[in-house]
């Protein structure tokens, strides 16, 4: 009878968690408001805003920000979070560039090897979240300070040059001349979270062990093998946006992606991601990136010196959290 009882709940996970159209319109009609109003605001004050070159810059330099949002959203559905993510992205590039650049390494080979890099960082999170009582914030702080220490250790600081028109053509190329290619990932990394999401068993446990871990234990859901994959994920997510990132500058910094992380949680946050785990949409992180890239964007056009940008960027945080947790006790 238990295990009939387990295989009901599991079985009516995929109805509760169905999404179409019209409830991803209401779920996000607040920020959807918020991203349009913003938009107007934004093109009256510099009609330089609605310029093609000017929208497939926000998509370009948005796309980095996805990349580690989407694993991002994974992660803090889980209760989880991950503060390592931009200091990934900048050994991650230092050490991809430095094979190129330094070893005459083959571009795909160097790519290899920096996405491993990014795993590796990423499964050491995942297994010490999953097997230890040390929360993630702590285990992701200390591997942030560790990445970002090898980043300038293996580069002695310098940022590391390279020449290479392949490399170069992964975070700067076009599709048919028209569409950039950082784009084109995220079109094809949304479609697969998307469907990890929503379309298999994986991002349905997701949901269960962050709504109720000991819930999901009892129901035969192993959370350290979910909790593992949603870390890994990550790191291969920022490895991803370090090698893109550091083919745009042509180089690999060990400065690069610092601070990324407070970007990536503020897009999952402002998407309606509950911090507290077991609720949050991957196409609300779309919308709370593209309100960070655009507000980031219109900043930049109006002239607003980017010290300020830290303090707005603050604030919009704090106030999506506030409007999150209003919204959870009124439900």
């Amino acid at each position: 009878m238990a295990q009939v009882n387990i295989e009901s709940r599991r079985s009516s996970l995929p109805m509760k968690l169905g999404y179409g159209t019209k409830n991803f319109i209401q779920d996000n009609m607040g920020i959807l408001i918020g991203f349009f109003v913003l938009c107007v605001v934004i093109s009256f004050i510099n009609p330089n805003f609605l310029s093609s070159n000017n929208l497939l810059n926000v998509l370009r330099q948005t796309s980095t920000n996805l990349y580690l949002a989407l694993a991002m959203t994974m992660i803090i559905i889980l209760a989880g979070i991950d503060l390592s993510v931009g200091s990934i992205m900048a050994v991650t590039g230092v050490v991809t560039t430095s094979l190129i650049a330094l070893f005459g390494a083959p571009v795909i080979v160097a790519v290899l090897v920096g996405l491993m890099v990014g795993v590796l960082i990423g499964s050491i999170n995942g297994y010490v979240a999953a097997t230890t009582i040390i929360p993630p914030f702590i285990i992701t702080l200390a591997t942030m300070n560790i990445a970002r220490g090898a980043a300038y250790v293996i580069s002695d600081g310098k940022p590391i040059r390279v020449m290479s028109e392949s490399f170069n053509f992964i975070g700067s190329g076009y599709l048919f001349g028209v569409l950039p290619m950082p784009v084109l990932y995220l079109i094809i990394l949304l479609i697969v979270c998307y469907f990890i999401m929503n379309k298999t068993k994986l991002g349905r446990y997701m949901y269960a062990v962050g709504g109720n871990a000991e819930a999901a234990k009892f129901s035969g859901i192993n959370i350290k093998r979910v909790t593992f994959f949603a870390y890994a994920f990550s790191g291969l997510m920022a490895a991803f946006a370090g090698i893109v990132l550091a083919s745009r500058m042509f180089s690999g910094q060990p400065t690069s992606g610092e601070g990324a992380e407070l970007d990536a949680i503020a897009a999952v946050v402002l998407g309606g991601t509950s911090m507290t785990g077991g609720y949050g949409r991957i196409g609300g992180t779309v919308i709370g990136a593209l309100i960070i890239g655009v507000l980031s964007n219109g900043l930049n056009l109006m002239g607003v010196s980017s010290f300020w940008q830290y303090i707005v960027k603050g604030i919009v945080i704090i106030v999506a959290v506030y409007a999150d947790v209003i919204k959870r006790r009124k439900s």
